[in-house]
């Protein structure tokens, strides 16, 4: 494990945990990198990193005015007290826009194809202008996107940031539009979406967050919106290093089979990967600020004899430079060793295990619910069984309480459930949405022992 970090700056650390002994002519080689952030300070002097704090973040309200906001009258009330709420945790010297959604985007504050900057004043003047939010219309969210895109290049900022509400589908743009408005907002600036109520879609809610790295919740009764963006708005304004990657170099002959992100939340990675060079690429993990995320790294190595080892890959955290390089912050190394050790090439590493497990636990969900849409009464069973049986053995309690709001669960260790015959919308959304959120393994295991070595 080496740390790059200057002082002053967050420091950043790569733990890997794995079970590096593989059988003769084992191939595949599995390691969960804990990356952390802790002590973040003044950044703006360290060369190389790209700095959040103050001055140098932005962020963009995208708040849903479509005509299903009126209903109920006191939803559209409760956007505004969560807008004004998550402007009050705007921390000074913050640029700043909101943003009214319907079937086209229009800028609410401050207008003129700008942004302001956080201070008393603004603040003020901000919340004076969303008694201007008035539901109608429809609902194109790749508009709001688009705008926010425009509005957050327009200031030179390192870290950007949306929020994003809605409580309906989006029904007046075609998929491939909303599709091609993500794929033009990747990577330039990070999103938290929401879906209040029970009229909104899922997937598109999710698709949001996971393009653009943010975080995706519903908030079945609207009164809950102002503490939850309080929340986000208090966390965007915790980011401190902006465009961290997760940089991979594999050895001749060796290639990365996938990359996930495996918590706090379960997020494919693998397509993701931008090459950076001779058997480098980078995986985009957006901005941070102290906090801790888990990733399962798996690499397919060429087979080799007993008695052989080799370095898997080399796992680097590291932000670019402006002269187009990269700053490294933190590393730690995948290895492999050949064994004819049946015990040490068979064990399974604890964290490896875990989120596998938790990884499985999120398809179950999903596989679950849609089979349960479909009528296939069998397969939900199974799947939804299959789930309650790993948040059981996992220790995920909040994912067991979700799911028996759904099941009635017969027997959690063999996940022997039965389908709930009535089901309230809010509950299964609520799975569905929650259904990749992981329950970390606390217990650090260390390296398995070599062979011979007790």
């Amino acid at each position: 494990m080496a740390n790059f970090a200057k002082p002053d700056v967050p420091r950043f650390t790569v733990e890997v945990y794995q079970n590096e002994f593989l059988p003769a002519g084992g191939r595949d080689v599995n390691a969960i990198v804990t990356a952390t952030a802790t002590g973040g300070g003044t950044l703006g002097a360290a060369p190389g990193l790209a700095a959040g704090a103050g001055a140098a973040s932005a962020v963009a309200l995208m708040v849903d005015c479509s005509g299903s906001m009126e209903y109920p009258s006191s939803k559209m009330r409760h956007a505004r007290d969560a807008t004004r709420a998550a402007v009050d945790a705007l921390r000074d010297g913050t640029r700043f826009a909101v943003i009214a959604g319907t079937h086209v985007a229009e800028e609410v504050y401050p207008g003129g194809g700008r942004l302001a900057t956080a201070d008393d004043r603004t603040r003020a003047e901000a919340k004076e202008s969303l008694l201007n939010l008035r539901a109608g219309g429809g609902t194109a969210i790749g508009t709001w996107l688009r705008l926010a895109e425009r509005l957050l290049a327009s200031v030179p900022v390192a870290i950007r940031h949306g929020i994003l509400l809605t409580d309906g589908r989006n029904e007046h743009e075609a998929p491939e539009e909303l599709r091609a408005a993500l794929d033009a907002c990747a990577g330039r600036f990070t999103c938290d979406a929401r879906g209040v109520g029970t009229d909104w879609e899922v997937k598109e809610v999710t698709g949001i967050a996971s393009a653009l790295l943010g975080s995706a919740d519903i908030v079945a009764d609207p009164a809950g919106l102002a503490p939850d963006f309080r929340r986000m708005m208090e966390a965007a304004m915790g980011k401190e290093v902006a465009d961290v990657s997760l940089r991979l170099w594999t050895p001749q002959g060796a290639e990365i089979t996938f990359v996930k992100q495996v918590a706090p939340t379960v997020a494919d990675l693998t397509a993701r990967r931008t090459d950076t060079g001779p058997r480098a690429g980078d995986y985009p993990t957006g901005s941070w600020g102290d906090e801790s995320r888990d990733y399962h790294v798996c690499v397919r190595v060429p087979a080799a004899d007993v008695g052989r080892e080799m370095l898997a890959a080399r796992v680097s955290l590291v932000v670019p430079r402006g002269d187009g390089g990269a700053t490294p912050l933190a590393q730690g190394l995948v290895r492999a060793v050949w064994t004819d050790d049946t015990a040490a090439s068979t064990s399974l590493n604890p964290q490896v295990a875990h989120y596998t497990g938790q990884a499985e636990l999120a398809e179950a969900i999903q596989d679950g619910l849609a089979a349960r849409k479909a009528g296939d009464v069998d397969g939900a069973t199974a799947k939804l069984g299959r789930a309650v049986q790993l948040a059981g053995a996992s220790g995920h309690a909040d994912t067991a309480k979700l799911l028996a709001k759904v099941v009635d669960v017969i027997d959690e260790a063999n996940g022997t459930v039965r389908l709930k015959a009535r089901v309230e919308d809010a509950d299964e959304m609520t799975l569905d949405t929650r259904s990749t959120k992981t329950a970390r393994l606390h217990q650090q295991h260390p390296p398995a022992p070599r062979p011979g070595t007790g």
